[in-house]
């Protein structure tokens, strides 16, 4: 029998993706959600659930790898129960902690089920962590508590372009733009102090789980995480009406790219220095950064980080894709002396 894979790829351009979901008339919940757990047939898995969930309309990108699943998702709300019986049917997904973006709004425009070696890009050999083992989960409340004792080191275990639009109070930044240079980065920072409490935060959780593995592995005696990281976090201090040790917003990977928590803007626009914590993606489709840009410069700029990237965005498409076959002459990040996204320091 020839498998029949004509819906286990997204098959639309984007413009007309646009089109579909604005001609929805239902509403949509995002949500995220993952688990550590031994998946027999990863291949398997994911094109059953492609099926499924395409039927369903679900939209999101999901990582499946041999050691679980990582998932944001938006589903419409009409079909929420019918996909909580994908989930409860499979023994590796049933009863699954589901966690309920702070804000909605237009997160997906398709649905991607990948295979990846990680659910989290560590790049760091399964000998050095053990996930039978990990950190303590702390509620809200007592992570608040944990991060008022001056002893006890908080670390944010995210990018620090996600950093810089909110973060928790006293927290360690690490300076790193990918999470495979994170854990060696913590470990560095950390050095010495073994003993102390270390308290690790992220979007979800999902980062702090194998990194609280890792650094138990390493010889760290009392490392604890936040429980369903700043996404759960933000709903509890909400519902119990506690102090928001975290400041600004909540930077996530889709097309809303942040969740306000509080009303504290600490990021600044990186081309005037202005207040603002709204990050894009640079017109320019040969760049494509990601950086911070106010109202005013992003009209200054047409959406550009820079004149050089905003000259060759207004070139006609044809003549843009020409240069953009010869490195000497295509105007890209790979080209500026200097990141438009500033590191932060310590």
């Amino acid at each position: 029998m020839v498998k029949d894979n004509r819906f286990l790829f997204n098959q639309k351009d984007r413009e007309q993706l646009k089109v579909d979901l604005a001609d929805e008339d239902f509403a949509r919940r995002t949500c995220s959600f993952y688990r550590y757990i031994h998946i027999d047939d990863p291949q398997a898995l994911r094109d059953e659930l492609y099926k499924e969930w395409f039927d369903l309309r679900i939209l999101g990108r999901v990582y499946l790898a041999a050691e679980g699943i990582n998932a944001q998702i938006s589903v419409p709300e009409p079909h929420w129960d019918q996909f909580l019986e994908t989930l409860n049917s499979r023994a590796v997904l049933t009863s699954m902690p589901l966690k309920h973006a702070v804000q909605e709004g237009q997160s997906f425009l398709k649905l991607a089920i990948r295979i990846k070696q990680e659910i989290v890009a560590y790049n760091i050999p399964a000998n050095q962590y053990d996930m039978s083992y990990v950190g303590e989960h702390l509620n809200a409340a007592e992570f608040n508590e944990a991060i008022d004792n001056p002893d006890n080191i908080v670390i944010d275990m995210r990018n620090y372009y996600e950093s810089e639009v909110g973060h928790f109070k006293t927290a360690i930044i690490p300076d790193v733009e990918t999470s495979r240079d994170l854990l060696p980065q913590v470990r560095h920072l950390l050095k010495g102090q073994e003993e102390k409490e270390v308290l690790l935060y992220c979007t979800g959780g999902i980062r702090c789980e194998k990194a609280s593995a890792y650094l138990l592995h390493h010889g760290f005696k009392n490392v604890k995480q936040l429980n369903g990281g700043i996404i759960q976090y933000a709903h509890d201090i909400r519902e119990q009406q506690l102090d928001s040790k975290f400041i600004g917003s909540n930077f996530v990977f889709d097309d809303r790219l942040e969740e306000r928590i509080t009303a504290d803007i600490i990021g600044v626009c990186h081309q005037c220095g202005t207040a603002c914590d709204s990050h894009t993606d640079c017109m320019n489709q040969a760049c494509h950064i990601l950086f911070i840009q106010c109202p005013d410069c992003k009209a200054a700029y047409n959406g550009c980080c820079s004149p050089e990237c905003q000259e060759f965005a207004a070139l006609p498409l044809e003549e843009q894709w020409l240069l953009r076959k010869d490195p000497e002459k295509v105007v890209s990040k790979t080209v500026h002396t200097a990141r438009v996204k500033p590191r932060l320091t310590q």
